[in-house]
């Protein structure tokens, strides 16, 4: 019996500022960001784009990526989209763009990928208040400045 549907693996998943196909179908992903430095709170991040390849599925899939606040409750950005893949060797690549994700304060934010509303990854997406020009960052057991 063959089988119809698998459930994919979710290979690798990058937020990135942007993300362009060569004619050759080879991705480039530029500035994989893994924490957003901001100035000051609230802050809008103007565009992010999260680049998800699957692997090792049959069928066809939808995708949901979104990012949450760290009360681990609050959705501030959701895309969805279609992934198919027809055996076990194919691959699917996807790109979520999230447009106009507003943080409110710091902290760690996530970032999860569900397949078929099934939970396949969450990741911290820490946003935190950038030191200034000349501004030591603090010791040990001292609270940072604002």
């Amino acid at each position: 019996m063959t089988p119809t549907r698998i459930l994919p693996d979710l290979q690798c998943s990058l937020v990135c500022e942007q993300v362009r196909q060569e004619t050759t179908g080879s991705f480039f992903l530029i500035g994989v960001i893994n924490i957003i430095p901001v100035p000051q709170f609230p802050v809008t991040a103007p565009q992010l784009l999260v680049f998800n390849r699957w692997v090792a599925g049959i069928g066809q899939f939808n995708q949901t990526v979104r990012v949450i606040a760290p009360d681990m409750k609050t959705v501030l950005a959701t895309s969805q989209g279609k992934i198919a893949l027809d055996g076990p060797g194919s691959i699917a690549i996807n790109v979520s763009v999230l447009q106009n994700v507003e943080f409110a304060a710091p902290g760690a934010y996530y970032v999860e990928v569900l397949v078929d509303d099934v939970m396949k990854l969450r990741y911290p997406l820490p946003v935190v208040v950038a030191q200034q020009q000349g501004q030591r960052p603090p010791q040990q057991g001292e609270a940072p400045t604002t």
